[in-house]
């Protein structure tokens, strides 16, 4: 009997032991990122082999996103953060400096060439919304894989599997986008939004983009902007104008009201995906569905 009850006193320290520490293995393999677009090629890459968490869900604004308490702990506890960039997380920019002396934290758009970089002013302020542009979220896409494979080095065939599937759905993503947008007639080809986030896109699939705010929704629109947009569109005729699903709808709402004072009948095309994506379980709740989605959207409106 004593043998036994050593035994099964043994066994129940190394059961707690194993389970404590696949706890805490567990939590220490979380990979956390700022918005959606990242975790989803984070997931793409990682596959079921690490979790991953976005910080902000469907509907979030990144330009006015305060970390919460629980943010913070999850930071803390975090194995890898990625996060945007450029600004893009204003509010979180001094937790997330913090963070990088402790652990390895990587801001996305570091991995992107200049050359692509789009410049809002003349102080050299650089657009933060990379992701528009399909051939630079392949860049993120290669960068996110070389960091995590330096990490994890014993996941690097499976980690280079995943990611040169995703990068050839990219690769097609991108053609039927190009195809897509080439096909609405040139004159019409006009996207005004709630604030100046389809940059990147515009320029890489030859639409011309006009957002009421600047590229933060910190930036309210004035009354001298408000006015020459309402202007612009009567004059040229343009018939359809778009939300944002992280945006307040307003202002857009405001335009469409000021053009209709002025004889001009427009619409709302439809919500673009912006800042955020859809809500998980959706079409739009991934990278590749949510530009599928705009697309869409822009396409229908606009033809």
């Amino acid at each position: 009997m004593r043998h036994t009850f050593i035994f099964t006193i043994i066994s129940i320290v190394l059961f707690t032991g194993c389970k404590v520490q696949q706890e805490k293995n567990s939590e220490e393999q979380v990979i956390i990122t700022t918005t959606g677009m990242i975790a989803d090629v984070v997931k793409n890459i990682v596959g079921d082999s690490l979790k991953v968490e976005a910080l902000m869900g469907p509907g979030t604004d990144p330009h006015l996103y305060n970390s919460s308490q629980a943010d913070l702990k999850k930071l803390t506890n975090a194995a890898v953060v990625f996060y945007n960039g450029l600004h893009l997380e204003g509010k979180m920019a001094e937790d997330l400096h913090k963070l990088s002396k402790r652990k390895p934290v990587f801001a996305v758009a570091d991995g992107v060439s200049k050359q692509y970089y789009r410049l809002t002013d003349e102080q050299g302020s650089i657009d933060p919304h990379i992701w528009f542009n399909i051939k630079v979220w392949m860049e993120v896409s290669t960068y996110v894989y070389e960091k995590l494979i330096a990490i994890y080095p014993e996941y690097e065939v499976y980690f280079g599997t995943n990611y040169e599937e995703y990068l050839i759905k990219l690769k097609a993503l991108n053609q039927w986008v190009a195809a897509e947008m080439a096909s609405i007639p040139k004159k019409q080809r006009v996207l005004i939004t709630a604030h100046d986030a389809f940059g990147y896109f515009g320029k890489a699939y030859d639409i011309e983009v006009i957002g009421l705010q600047g590229i933060s929704t910190v930036s309210e629109a004035s009354l001298r902007k408000r006015t020459e947009l309402v202007n612009l569109i009567v004059e040229r005729g343009i018939k359809a104008v778009f939300i944002e699903s992280s945006v307040d709808p307003r202002y857009i709402q405001a335009i469409v009201e000021d053009c209709k004072a002025k004889g001009h009948k427009i619409t709302i095309g439809g919500t673009l995906y912006s800042d955020a994506m859809g809500a998980e379980g959706t079409p739009a709740g991934t990278y590749i569905g949510m530009v599928k989605s705009n697309v869409v959207t822009i396409t229908t409106a606009l033809r």
